[in-house]
Formats: C-alpha cells, sequence, structure tokens
C-alpha cells in the first residue's frame, strides 16, 4: 500500500461510506458492517452497504449501482475488501473485474488471516490503494468484530438501569420498573446490535425474563438516536434474535421459564454434571455447554471465549448485581450503560454492582463517552480507562 495525502473530497467520500456502513448495524453479524462509495470525475456513481449477512458485500452493492461508470472510478471502503471466498466471492476480485482505478480504505481487515491481502490483490492487478482514512471513525463502526479478530474475545457491554442513589433492585428483590417505558424501548437498540445476551440464574428465576428484541417497540428505541436514527429492516425482514445466555453453575433454571419458550436459541453455561438436569433442560428446548468453573461458578472468560467460538462479536450483559459486578471485578467489561432514574430507593436496597474493592488504588477509572436523555431518565455510556 501506499501512503497518501488525502483531500478534502476523499473525507467527504469517507465519510460518505461510513455512514452507509452504519446502516449494517442490526443486520451483518457475524460480518462486519461496511460501506462502500464508487467516485468517478468528482461524482458518486455507485453506493452500498453490506446489508444481510449471506448476501452481497458493500463493495458488490454499491458496484451494482454503478453498472459501466464503475470503470476507472475510485472506491471508497470503510474497510479493506476481503479477498477470501466466504458465502460470497471476494470483494477485492470484484472491483479487479470492475475496473476501477484506486481503493482507499479506512482501516485494514483486524483477521490476521486476512489483513493486507485485499490490497494485495489489488495491487497485483495494478490498483492503486491507500488505507488510514479515517481510521478512528471506521474502528468505532465493528468494535466487537475487530475486538475478536484480534484478542479471540467477543466485545462486552454491561447494561444496568439504577435510582440516583445507585440502586438497581429493593432489598426483597423488586425491580420493576426503575426506568419509564422509553428507556426500556432504548434497550431494544442495545439487543437488536449484539449477537449474545448474558444473563444470571438468579435473574431468570426472580423476573422470568424473555430477553428478546420486540419490534413494535422499535420506534422508540431509535428516535433520535443517531448514527442509527430513521434506520428500519430491509426487505421487511424481522429483526435478529440475539442467542440468550444463562450462567447457571448448578442447573437451577426452571424448565417452564419464559427465556425458553422464545423464538431463537437459548445457551445455559453450567459447571454441573447432573447428567439428569442437563437432559430435562435440553428436552424444555435449551443448549447446554459445560464450562470450567472458578470457585464453584463458571469460569466467564472460557464463557467469553466459547462465544467467540461461536462468531459472536457483541455480548450484552443483562444481569443482577452479583453477575454483572463478576464481569467487572474480573475486567471483562468494555463498555457500560447505565440507564438513571430520577428516584431514590433507600440505602437498603440492592447496589448497581456488587463487588469488592477494599483500596482507592484498586478503584476502576471510566471515561464518559455518550450522555443523553430518554424520557425522563439519563442514558450514561461508560469506557473503560486501562
Amino acid at each position: 500500500m501506499t501512503a497518501a495525502l488525502f483531500t478534502k473530497a476523499d473525507h467527504q467520500h469517507m465519510a460518505e461510506a461510513i455512514r452507509l456502513a452504519w446502516r449494517g448495524l442490526y443486520t451483518t453479524h457475524p460480518n462486519p458492517r461496511v460501506g462502500c462509495v464508487l467516485v468517478k470525475e468528482g461524482q458518486i456513481v455507485g453506493r452500498g452497504w453490506h446489508q444481510i449477512a449471506g448476501e452481497g458485500h458493500a463493495e458488490v452493492n454499491a458496484l451494482r449501482q454503478a453498472g459501466p461508470a464503475a470503470q476507472g472510478a475510485t472506491a471508497y471502503v470503510s474497510l479493506e475488501p476481503c479477498s477470501h471466498h466466504g458465502k460470497t466471492p471476494p470483494c477485492a476480485e470484484a472491483l479487479i473485474q470492475a475496473g476501477v482505478a484506486k481503493v482507499i480504505s479506512a482501516m485494514e481487515d483486524p483477521n490476521p488471516r486476512v489483513s493486507g491481502r485485499g490490497h494485495q490483490l489489488l495491487e497485483s492487478a495494478g490498483i492503486q490503494t491507500a488505507c488510514g482514512l479515517m481510521q478512528a471513525q471506521a474502528e468505532q463502526i465493528n468494535p466487537g468484530f475487530n475486538k475478536r479478530m484480534r484478542t479471540g474475545l467477543p466485545w462486552v457491554v454491561v447494561k444496568s438501569a439504577m435510582s440516583v442513589d445507585g440502586r438497581t433492585a429493593m432489598a426483597n428483590g423488586e425491580s420493576q420498573w426503575i426506568t419509564d417505558p422509553a428507556a426500556r424501548a432504548d434497550v431494544q437498540r442495545l439487543r437488536a446490535r449484539v449477537e449474545a445476551i448474558i444473563t444470571g440464574v438468579d435473574t431468570v428465576i426472580a423476573d422470568d425474563p424473555s430477553l428478546t428484541v420486540r419490534p413494535d417497540m422499535w420506534p422508540q428505541a431509535v428516535a433520535g438516536d443517531e448514527p442509527s436514527a430513521g434506520w428500519s429492516w430491509p426487505h421487511g425482514r424481522q429483526p435478529i434474535q440475539p442467542l440468550r445466555v444463562i450462567v447457571d453453575s448448578t442447573l437451577r433454571t426452571p424448565r417452564d421459564a419464559k427465556i425458553l419458550q422464545q423464538p431463537g436459541k437459548t445457551l445455559i453455561a453450567h459447571t454441573s454434571g447432573d447428567i439428569e438436569k442437563v437432559a430435562v433442560l435440553a428436552a424444555a428446548g435449551a443448549e447446554l455447554t459445560q464450562l470450567p468453573a472458578v470457585n464453584g461458578k463458571v469460569d466467564l472468560n472460557a464463557l467469553l471465549l466459547e462465544l467467540a467460538r461461536r462468531e459472536v462479536n457483541e455480548v450484552l450483559v443483562e444481569a443482577g448485581a452479583v453477575l454483572a459486578g463478576a464481569f467487572v471485578q474480573q475486567q471483562l467489561v468494555d463498555q457500560w450503560v447505565c440507564y438513571l432514574a430520577p428516584k431514590l430507593m433507600g440505602s437498603s436496597a440492592r447496589p448497581v454492582l456488587d463487588f469488592d474493592l477494599r483500596t482507592m488504588s484498586q478503584a476502576q477509572a471510566l471515561h464518559l463517552t455518550d450522555l443523553r436523555q430518554i424520557g425522563q431518565d439519563i442514558r450514561m455510556t461508560y469506557g473503560w480507562s486501562r
């Protein structure tokens, strides 16, 4: 690849490609979200983005729109064009066959088996390439895919809802509802973009949740929330239901739990050797996986490795204070999304995260990445300062 001094027009066209990539936010997993713009003589002749996993990639969709005008054009792509055969042919080969003159990528593919090979394939065909234009913005589109390719672990988001005094449930466990309907609808946005939702068996027993993506709540969930404002499900399709994961070390999940009766799959992660309990829950519709134990409980790092093996890029933890706190204490969390309700619940109510630190030097530093009002509640999004 060659170094390049990118122009103002280059930035404008790449910004458009990145905007298009965001349109695949809820439908491309486990593939990355990618956008492409084809420009010839200063005019955009083709736009495309990866819409549905298993269907055409961004470059192919842009080439289809451009038709013969693609010959001699410059392609702006938010991620290096793929060079391998998967469910679809390599995008690099499609660009070569279309006769484009130049390809500018925002970033290399983070997959170590692929990284750089798409550009090499293009260059070997005489196509000029450049990379690194607006890379920081492109990285934000696919945090889970990028992390899984680089580390073997998915991107982990913990979702919490708490009162102003930092409480999530009354002492007796009552928690419905801390936040108002607008915030609960907004959670649908978080669920829709992930491939897996993790909860604990205590939450299943206490609240009997479904943990599904509900299309009827969707319009509220995206209203005013960039970059997905105005987004709709393509081709009239229904949302993809995430894999529901129950952390249940000793297999206490009730066989009639609502979570087992929903569309899609429910996975129970356990450490038990009780064959009869496994058989009962399997008959109820669950898939079960036995994982190593740490202090008698499911090894959470092993669970994340198993999810990554299943091509899960992004995980949402919707759990009680103990399990959510365990993820935080073990430094397995990348992002914390917390809904703050204008309520006071008192000192005897349960905390938002239950984990033990003894000194201020052990405190985990956060940085605020987003803050906005959702109905009467405040949504705060934090990253970790590590």
